[in-house]
C-alpha cells in the first residue's frame, strides 16, 4: 500500500519540462540568448572609452532589453496562469547569467574604480547566487518543488539591474574634453548613485540568500518529521 501511494505521488508530480513552450518560458529563453549577445558586445567594446563607443551603447541597450524581459515573462505567467516549475527555475538562472556575467566582465575591466573592491563585490555575488542555484537543484533532486524568488530577491534583482545598467551607459562620452577642469559634479553624482545601487543590491542579495537557506532548512525538517 505504501509503495502504491509513493508511485501515485510520483506520477502526480508534474514534469520539470512541462509547459516549456509557453510564452513566459519562451521569453525567458530569449533573455538567455540576449545575455550571450550582450556579453559579446560588452567584451568587444572593451573598458570605459577604450575601443568602440557605438558597441558600448549597443551593449547597454541590449542589457536594458534583457533586464526588462524579466518583468514580461513574470507578467505573462501570472496573467495567463502559466506558472511552471521550469519557469520558476529558469527565470532566476537567466537573471543570474545576465548580472553575474556583467559583474565578472566589469571587474576584469576594473570598472568599479578600485580593482580589489570590484572583485570582492563580484565574488560575494557569485558565492551567493551559485550557492542558491545549487540548492535549488538539490531540492528538485530530493523530490521537492522549486521555491520561487522572494519579494526581497526581486528587489535585489531590480536594484542590481538598475546599477549595472547605469554602469553600462558610456556617460564619459557626454563629458566635454576640458583638460584640467576635473570631473563634472553631475558625473560624480551619477557614479555615486550607480555604485550605491550595486552595493544595496549586494546587501539584499546576501540577506535574501539567508532567507532562502532558512526556508529550505525548515521545509526539510518538516518533511523529515512527516516521514518519521
Amino acid at each position: 500500500m505504501e509503495r502504491m501511494n509513493k508511485r501515485s505521488s510520483t506520477k502526480g508530480k508534474p514534469s520539470m519540462w512541462e509547459g516549456w513552450n509557453t510564452p513566459p518560458n519562451l521569453v525567458t529563453f530569449l533573455r538567455i540568448v540576449l545575455v550571450v549577445v550582450f556579453l559579446g558586445l560588452y567584451i568587444t567594446a572593451g573598458p570605459w572609452g577604450y575601443r568602440n563607443q557605438g558597441m558600448r551603447w549597443a551593449a547597454a541597450i541590449i542589457f536594458v532589453i534583457a533586464a526588462s524581459t524579466d518583468k514580461i515573462d513574470g507578467w505573462l505567467a501570472r496573467k495567463y496562469d502559466q506558472v511552471t516549475e521550469l519557469g520558476k527555475l529558469m527565470d532566476p538562472i537567466a537573471d543570474k547569467l545576465l548580472t553575474l556575467g556583467t559583474l565578472v566582465v566589469a571587474a576584469c575591466f576594473n570598472e568599479f574604480g578600485i580593482r580589489w573592491l570590484g572583485w570582492l563585490v563580484t565574488i560575494l555575488f557569485l558565492v551567493r547566487e551559485l550557492g542558491i542555484t545549487a540548492m535549488r537543484f538539490t531540492v528538485i533532486d530530493q523530490g521537492g518543488h522549486v521555491i520561487a524568488a522572494s519579494q526581497l530577491g526581486k528587489y535585489k534583482t531590480l536594484t542590481q539591474c538598475l546599477g549595472l545598467g547605469m554602469l553600462m551607459i558610456p556617460v564619459w562620452f557626454l563629458v566635454p574634453d576640458t583638460a584640467g577642469m576635473g570631473q563634472p559634479v553631475w558625473l560624480t553624482i551619477y557614479f555615486v548613485v550607480t555604485y550605491t545601487l550595486i552595493y544595496l543590491s549586494l546587501i539584499l542579495c546576501l540577506y535574501s540568500g539567508w532567507q532562502y537557506v532558512s526556508t529550505v532548512i525548515k521545509a526539510s525538517r518538516r518533511r523529515d518529521a512527516d516521514r518519521s
